[in-house]
């Protein structure tokens, strides 16, 4: 055998330049996979988004937002809010299948769509929900805690937009005038006015003054409310001094008279209803004081012979509201020119009618599901408009609701499921019971007047609103009557919990129990009650006979759609959890700009593509 001897020194030298050889190697490699990677990614981001045209050879793309190789992308023109009021999760799996491909199917395909997306407060209704979805907060930081409550300080009920100090412009005589002033944290909208000295315009439309209101905020340029008593769409002194001239041109048109006697009819074969829906007109749809009947076809009148208040009020329950929302969000488009110039503006349009017939209907009624057919037919011409008016290229759209509803507690008792009713009135009754047992000097004699007759100012939407200053004049501890109070309401059958001010004020609760959670973060230390009673699932603690309704912490009421679609959000469907409270900061995000005031949801990262 042959033997090569080698000296030390020759050997280390080999062995260095050996090593060396290997890292060149590796970096050569490393480099190579790097710019594949690169040069991959490149192609994706530039790949037409699902369902865009392709620009031909003999015509010019529209500028789409999309940043050139070492440029910053330009701002979206216009943010588009479209909110469905009463819109459950559930309807978009229950009726996605008869979608319209320019509607919510279009969303759904060309956005980011969260598929568990809850909103994290109670309780879960229209004002609550409008103000979350663009401060980025809930209640208890945005100040609005539920559509009304007890104001303290006058001792009267207010609602979340009432306002003493404007006037009405178009309304009745009977109805009062509203602004957001009640709202405690800025919007998107009032943080792009901000930033653009005012050149931004940022506009709410919705049938509801609050879902007009809310999400447009303090600084808004406008909100349009429609008058049930007028068959006009008002505003208020909050934001001009007189209705804008073009607004004017459009109520006197009388746009809302052409709806009368028309018939709400399906829009898809009975037999298809009664597949997903069920039959038409069930027992538990017999609403006390219902103007008309359970059945299609509905014709549209009020009862009256030619249009007037009493049809403008039921217009109201029928899609053709939604249809008058949507010719005039389109001329509000038009006439402010929306989505013109460089500053972004926001139309924030709330689609109130699926939420009047929900309640009247039911979630599994024909109405309902006839009425979802619909609005996904009116957000396709609303798409469609702004496509050809903005460009869906320099548009965010974001898709949401307000709340859910519950099954009517009469149809859920029949499917074995635990639906019932509580009386309001019978939880303050055994509330006021128990506190004159434990606190009134006459109790035992049963003589002379009830020391404790004024300790209870109010009970409404769960909340026990103690009388301060009766507790203070009579030196009762306030933690102890709440504690009173709390247990009196459990002794009520359907009862599930109860949360006290001093638990919540404290944080004496458990933020891993959800809905212990939503319990706090819908309490306002200056504006809640004392005292939450929170009913079991499937229940409904009110007086009204309303068929059916929503503001509790469960699923049913707090799982709604959540859909973001712009050039820079990655399409897909994502189970990551969210909330609507995280609309805002990821709009902020895709903006680069200051996210609202008190914004507590987070940037939704997982959908924002590099820019």
């Amino acid at each position: 055998m042959l033997k090569i001897s080698m000296s030390p020194s020759t050997s280390a030298s080999t062995v260095r330049r050996a090593a060396v050889f290997a890292l060149a190697l590796s970096l050569i490699f490393l480099l190579f996979a790097v710019s594949k990677a690169l040069t991959q990614r490149r192609a994706r981001d530039e790949r037409p988004r699902p369902g865009a045209a392709a620009p031909t050879a003999t015509t010019t793309p529209r500028r789409s937002g999309v940043a050139s190789e070492g440029t910053i992308a330009a701002r979206p023109r216009l943010v588009l809010l479209i909110v469905v009021d009463q819109f459950r999760y559930d309807y978009l799996e229950r009726f996605g299948d008869l979608f319209v491909e320019g509607g919510l199917r279009r969303l759904q395909r060309d956005g980011a769509s969260w598929t568990n997306a809850n909103y994290d407060h109670v309780p879960t209704e229209t004002a609550p929900g409008h103000a979350t979805l663009l401060t980025g907060t809930w209640p208890a930081e945005n100040g609005i805690i539920a559509n009304e409550w007890l104001d303290r300080d006058t001792g009267k009920r207010v609602t979340s937009v009432s306002d003493e100090t404007v006037n009405l412009f178009g309304g009745g005589s009977e109805e009062r005038a509203s602004s957001p002033r009640r709202l405690l944290a800025s919007t998107l909208g009032d943080e792009l006015r901000l930033a653009t000295a005012g050149r931004s315009k940022v506009i709410g439309i919705s049938v509801k003054d609050r879902g007009a209101i809310l999400p447009v905020g303090r600084h808004g340029s406008a909100a349009y409310w429609y008058s049930s008593q007028t068959g006009r769409l008002v505003s208020s002194s909050y934001y001009f001094n007189q209705l804008p001239a073009w607004v004017e041109r459009y109520n006197e048109a009388r746009p809302v008279d052409k709806f009368f006697g028309a018939r709400w009819e399906r829009l898809l074969p009975e037999a298809e209803y009664v597949k997903r829906a069920g039959a038409d007109a069930p027992a538990w749809e017999n609403e006390a004081g219902a103007k008309d009947s359970n059945a299609f076809p509905h014709v549209v009148t009020g009862g009256v012979s030619a249009p007037g208040r009493e049809f403008y009020d039921e217009l109201n329950y029928s899609p053709f509201s939604n249809d008058l929302l949507l010719d005039f969000a389109k001329q509000a488009i038009t006439n402010e020119n929306l989505g013109a110039d460089e500053d972004t503006d926001v139309l924030s349009i709330s689609f109130s009618a699926n939420d009047i017939a929900g309640h009247r209907f039911g979630p599994y009624s024909q109405e309902v599901m006839d009425m979802t057919l619909r609005v996904d037919r009116q957000i396709a011409a609303l798409l469609d408009f702004v496509e050809a008016r903005v460009d869906l290229g320099n548009t965010i759209v974001a898709f949401s609701a307000d709340h859910g509803v519950a099954p009517v507690p009469e149809h859920a008792a029949t499917l074995n499921l635990p639906g019932g009713r509580i009386k309001s009135s019978d939880v303050l009754q055994a509330v006021r019971n128990a506190v004159k047992v434990r606190y009134s000097r006459n109790a035992s004699s049963g003589g002379g007047q009830d020391p404790t007759a004024d300790y209870i100012q109010a009970f409404h939407v769960g909340y026990i609103y103690f009388n301060t200053a009766a507790l203070k004049r009579d030196g009762v501890n306030r933690e102890e009557i709440e504690r009173v109070a709390g247990e009196a309401a459990m002794t009520v059958p359907g009862i599930a919990r109860y949360y006290t001010r001093t638990q919540l004020e404290r944080g004496l609760v458990a933020p891993a129990d959800p809905l212990a959670r939503r319990v706090l973060h819908g309490f306002n230390a200056q504006r809640s009650g004392d005292v939450l009673v929170i009913q079991e699932a499937f229940k409904y603690l009110t007086d009204s006979k309303i068929t059916a309704t929503h503001g509790s912490p469960y699923s049913y009421d707090t799982h709604v759609p959540l859909i973001i679609m712009g050039n820079s959000v990655a399409a897909g469907r994502y189970t990551e959890p969210a909330a609507p409270s995280d609309l805002a900061p990821t709009l902020a995000s895709l903006l680069r700009m200051q996210p609202p005031s008190n914004a507590t949801g987070r940037v939704l990262v997982e959908v924002i593509r590099e820019r």
